[in-house]
């Protein structure tokens, strides 16, 4: 009689250990390992997988110069957003991961997209969620026409690879990755061992089919993708879905992509009839009013310029310790920008709450910011307000200097574009204020005394 062996994984960090532990040793979660069952007999074929690769007569490998190239026809989504984020469209045979909160919009965005690919290739919905009514009523809501496009409610992994090796469809559909089930693995669907398995058996049938795949993954509480990180090392590209559930707006983000630029962002509005593309995002980051308080930047995400208000409140305290409130920025970067404002301009910041805000809800890592951070900071304690048609763009050092930031003439195109008239960038951008093509006013500063100065002396004018 064959005996089935044991082996104890964490689910969250997939580490395997051969006894049971209260707490994980590799990652420190508690209570994340469950005992799982491995079949003799699944151990043997791993083992006789790996043999094959020992028979071998000669060298199989080539130069790279010798290869021919292949160009990559893509599949474009019918949305220019997500386009964008994809690096052009989808490429057949790669894998997509795209996760997201509960709620936010996952399948929305991707039964729309496969409603407008399949007017002109062959798609398949495969739904482990959801029954088939239930996506079909979702797809009336949207208002979408008629189109060629295959529905399947299932879970069984086997049943999904026989569907996918008979319809061979150009794109399919995974919604989603954690509610499939292997049969020949004894652990609960969404458990580590199945979503590396399943995944993995994915891959081999888009591999062989050329067939685009796109996965929906479930996110954890601390908002990281469930299941392994060798999930997100198999696929092609990652994706994120972010946004409130309580906003309109949602931010389409690529984390991982080798067929494109990584951190390109993509901008929808969810409204009644489904999600909508935003052709001008910079509208939802800007005030229409002018107040104190408020500054302008030009943050880039990935190629795409985004003109954004950052907004500061400075507020007299009545505790011993100020309070310190950031929402969109990093708050040690907020501390920094204090200290250099009260070291080189004499601001005594710290008897003053101070509460910074990035409009629309994004969040903005890049030091670009700093210049607008420390101006907004300066207009609210003031209660000075900065022209409107000003964007202000630049780093600023622990010495008070203001450094020079990338992509400066993006930026200053953005802005133009979007009808601002002045700009203060750093003195070493280096850019030819007589032959340049832009109609912007450029001021430049050297160090953050500087530029508060040029500001100030602007809102004079």
């Amino acid at each position: 009689m064959k005996r089935t062996s044991t082996i104890y994984i964490c689910q969250s960090c997939g580490a395997e250990t051969s006894q049971f532990f209260g707490r994980c040793p590799s990652c420190g979660e508690w209570n994340s390992i469950i005992e799982e069952a491995i079949s003799p007999s699944g151990l043997k074929a791993r083992k006789g997988r790996s043999t094959l690769s020992k028979i071998s007569s000669g060298s199989r490998s080539e130069t790279i110069s010798s290869i021919k190239d292949t160009p990559i026809d893509r599949i474009k989504s019918g949305y220019i957003e997500f386009d964008r984020v994809l690096g052009g469209g989808l490429v057949p045979g790669s894998l997509v991961l795209i996760g997201g909160d509960p709620g936010i919009g996952k399948s929305t965005l991707l039964l729309q997209t496969a409603t407008e690919i399949a007017l002109n290739n062959s798609v398949l919905y495969i739904t482990a969620e959801e029954s088939a009514s239930q996506v079909q009523l979702r797809w009336h809501r949207l208002n979408k026409v008629e189109s060629n496009l295959h529905i399947l409610a299932e879970t069984d992994l086997e049943l999904i690879l026989d569907e996918l090796e008979k319809l061979n469809p150009e794109v399919a559909i995974i919604d989603s990755i954690q509610a499939l089930h292997d049969a020949t693995i004894s652990s609960t669907p969404g458990s580590i061992t199945q979503v590396r398995e399943c995944a993995a058996a994915l891959q081999q049938v888009s591999k062989k089919k050329n067939i685009a795949l796109l996965i929906v993954g479930h996110v954890t509480k601390e908002g990281m993708l469930a299941g392994p990180k060798v999930l997100e090392h198999l696929v092609d590209a990652v994706m994120t879905f972010e946004g409130d559930r309580f906003a309109s707006h949602r931010l389409l983000r690529a984390v991982k992509n080798r067929f494109g630029a990584t951190n390109e962002l993509g901008v929808f509005e969810m409204q009644s009839t489904g999600l909508v593309e935003v052709t001008n995002p910079s509208e939802l980051f800007l005030s229409s009013e002018e107040t104190s308080g408020v500054a302008t930047i030009v943050a880039c995400e990935g190629t795409r310029p985004l003109a954004i208000d950052i907004q500061a409140l400075i507020n007299q305290t009545t505790y011993a310790s100020p309070r310190r409130t950031v929402t969109g920025i990093g708050s040690n970067r907020l501390h920094q920008i204090l200290a250099v404002l009260e070291k080189h301009i004499n601001l005594a910041l710290s008897r003053f709450d101070c509460y910074l805000a990035v409009a629309g809800g994004l969040e903005v890592d890049e030091p670009a910011a700093d210049l607008g951070i420390a101006a907004a900071i300066v207009s609210s304690f003031k209660n000075l307000k900065i022209p409107k048609n000003t964007v202000l763009l630049g780093e600023i050092g622990l010495g008070g200097q203001l450094r020079t930031v990338g992509q400066i003439p993006l930026r200053l195109k953005e802005a133009e574009k979007l009808g601002f008239k002045q700009a203060v960038v750093p003195s070493s951008t280096g850019i030819d204020k007589e032959n340049n093509e832009l109609t912007l006013e450029i001021f430049e500063a050297s160090t953050i005394s500087e530029a508060i100065q040029i500001i100030l002396d602007l809102k004079s004018q």
